[in-house]
């Protein structure tokens, strides 16, 4: 009987451990970026992480914008984790894994750019978002397909 995973081909295996690994610290500097943001513009959430006579504000501009391109991370990202990993067991070819995986990466760290370090205007945010959801999208379908 042989191992379940050995149908993963290691390569696309490799490349799926990289670019997760690449996309998990990326939203972990997320959190580092919104702090800095919070001491930056004196926005603290909570009473005991604001130094004394700074008052509690829960409604920065800029601190939001960081939050919400957190929150669109864990709305896109995660589900990437596992759509990717069901997928690397539909015998795709080591290109074309290789490949949505790196897209999926580069978008989420370009809109992570455009929208929360270097403010750009639409449509550089939806485009980046969309490489990386219809990336997701076409390896979710995918594997839907093969498992039918």
């Amino acid at each position: 009987m042989s191992n379940f995973f050995d149908t993963i081909d290691p390569t696309i295996f490799r490349s799926y451990v990289f670019w997760c690994s690449v996309l998990g610290l990326k939203m972990l500097v997320m959190s580092i970026l919104t702090g800095r943001q919070r001491h930056a513009k004196k926005a603290f959430a909570n009473p005991e992480d604001a130094p004394k006579g700074v008052k509690v504000v829960t409604n920065d501009p800029d601190v939001e914008r960081v939050r919400r391109a957190h929150l669109n991370d864990l709305e896109n990202i995660l589900p990437f984790f596992v759509i990717a990993f069901l997928y690397m067991f539909t015998n795709p070819s080591v290109f074309v894994a290789t490949n949505l995986f790196r897209a999926v990466a580069v978008a989420r760290i370009v809109h992570t750019l455009v929208y929360a370090v270097f403010v750009i205007p639409q449509p550089a945010r939806g485009l980046s978002w969309a490489v990386g959801y219809f990336s997701t999208g076409y390896m979710a379908v995918k594997t839907i397909l093969a498992f039918l």
